[in-house]
């Protein structure tokens, strides 16, 4: 199992912690408790010694043994589909159940366009499947979905149930509000899906979604169905002390028409597009400002920082397309490539995607001047990024004169914080003549007095030791590496 660190979970004795107890066996003191995993009570998630474990209550019990009895149970999870989980021996009861662990901890909200596209078809496909044997999956999540690279992975084990007879899709409305609706958002009206997943843990609501469709857009494919008539249904039952959910099942649902209901959602999402143009950043890789001799002056520099030893986790900052992840990957365990233009994010992911699927670059889209901040109940729920999982190496390259002037972030706090990560550091430096610095700064107050080489070195050498260091473009560009203070 990989030693990538896991997302920080809650000590016990929290008042999370709280909402379960540990199994007999365990000493309390030694446990750490997901907070996350409160939502299902069926099979709380908690830590010992840096592994994953699961208990589980009677009725999940139940349904774990049917499960892993299913061939295709056993068949996704050999192909990496499902979280490889397994029965400890000699440690605890038959209660608790320990899981592979997932490199670093990703949410939604931080997806490109394919991630979530693919994370909602491999939903689809193990619905598909569970609904074969006679079981089903009785939520709809997308929080249930992590990944290894670029591969997607099904992480909620309690979440296969046997299906009920006459039971209709439970799940169905929580696929819509975490899947397909931010698909559509962003596929039929060009709106980026990520604020509005971040700002709502359960995702984006039938009349919501609704109230953007035009008359034109009822044409589309799934609106009226999946957006619409789920919008209608949504406001009848709002309020009113029916049960819907017995409803449904009163009108006779059975096992062909949730899979239909399947089958046609596949087919709808398969098609959906990300919007076509370009953004920003998004062929950065093609246009930046390096002559071919300076960009390899600069590949070998961080190549060879990068070898000096083996990295368990590291973090590409302004990645873009990923050029210097890919370059670093060899001598990481795991690479987290991060930038804010989601354009060039699915490129990277496509890309990766498209030619060795690799198992060890995740990209995502944050935006550094607002990261993911730790949300949900407590504030413990989703993590920022540092309690996910801090680096051991970062990667800053062409990316401070943004952090500087055009989010105006002071550089002393910007180097402060990456010091506090306990990382160490390959970043690049752009001076006041450099070409790009000029363009920032063409139609803006220059109240940058921090913005200078002397300053930087200054701060950085201040928190880091300074290792190696080099001109690019003669002279206009410094990279450095650095190490974490001991």
């Amino acid at each position: 199992m990989s030693e990538v660190a896991l997302p920080e979970p809650t000590r016990s004795g929290s008042p999370v912690a709280a909402a379960s107890s540990p199994p007999s066996s365990i000493e309390p003191s030694s446990i750490e408790f997901e907070p996350g995993s409160y939502r299902d009570r069926n099979g709380a998630v908690f830590y010992r010694e840096g592994r994953v474990f699961r208990r589980l209550n009677s009725r999940a019990q139940e349904n774990w043994s049917l499960l892993r009895q299913q061939p295709f149970f056993e068949r996704e999870t050999a192909a990496g589909r499902i979280v490889a989980t397994w029965a400890p021996e000699n440690e605890f009861g038959p209660e608790v159940l320990e899981h592979e662990r997932i490199p670093f901890i990703s949410y939604p909200y931080e997806w490109a366009f394919g991630m979530l596209k693919d994370a909602a078809l491999l939903h689809l496909d193990l619905m598909r499947e569970a609904l074969q044997v006679d079981m089903i999956l009785k939520d709809s999540s997308a929080y249930n979905v992590q990944w290894r690279g670029v591969h997607p992975v099904f992480i909620d084990i309690p979440s296969f149930e046997p299906l009920q007879p006459g039971e209709p899709w439970i799940g169905y409305r929580q696929f819509c509000e975490l899947f397909l609706y931010p698909l559509i958002l962003q596929s039929y009206k060009s709106v980026d899906f990520r604020p509005w997943l971040r700002g709502r843990i359960d995702g984006i609501s039938a009349e919501e979604l609704r109230g953007l469709m035009s008359t034109r857009d009822l044409l589309r494919r799934g609106v009226l169905l999946h957006v619409v008539a789920q919008s209608a249904l949504q406001k009848r039952y709002s309020g009113s002390k029916s049960n819907m959910r017995g409803t449904l099942a009163e009108a006779g649902f059975d096992k062909a028409m949730i899979l239909r209901n399947v089958e046609k959602l596949r087919r709808l999402i398969s098609g959906l597009e990300v919007p076509s143009g370009r953004t920003v950043w998004s062929d950065y890789d093609r246009t930046h400002s390096y002559e071919e001799a300076d960009l390899a002056r600069k590949m070998e520099f961080v190549r060879r920082a990068a070898a000096t030893r083996r990295w368990k986790l590291a973090w590409d900052l302004g990645a873009n397309t990923g050029t210097f992840s890919r370059l670093v990957e060899a001598h990481t365990d795991y690479m987290v490539a991060m930038d804010g233009d989601w354009k060039a994010v699915e490129n990277l992911y496509q890309r990766e995607k498209a030619g060795k699927a690799s198992r060890s670059i995740l990209p995502l889209v944050v935006n550094l001047a607002d990261p993911s901040p730790s949300q949900g109940w407590l504030g413990l729920e989703r993590k920022d990024l540092a309690a996910r999982g801090r680096p051991d190496l970062t990667l800053c390259l062409a990316l401070v004169h943004h952090i500087v002037i055009s989010a105006n972030i002071p550089l002393a706090d910007f180097i402060r914080w990456l010091a506090s990560l306990g990382t160490s550091l390959i970043i690049e430096f752009v001076g006041r003549d450099d070409e790009m610095v000029q363009t920032l700064l063409a139609n803006k107050e220059d109240q940058y007095d921090d913005y200078h080489p002397e300053v930087f070195r200054d701060l950085l050498a201040a928190h880091f030791d300074i290792r190696d260091e080099e001109d690019l473009k003669d002279g206009k560009r410094r990279i450095y590496f650095a190490t974490a203070k001991s």
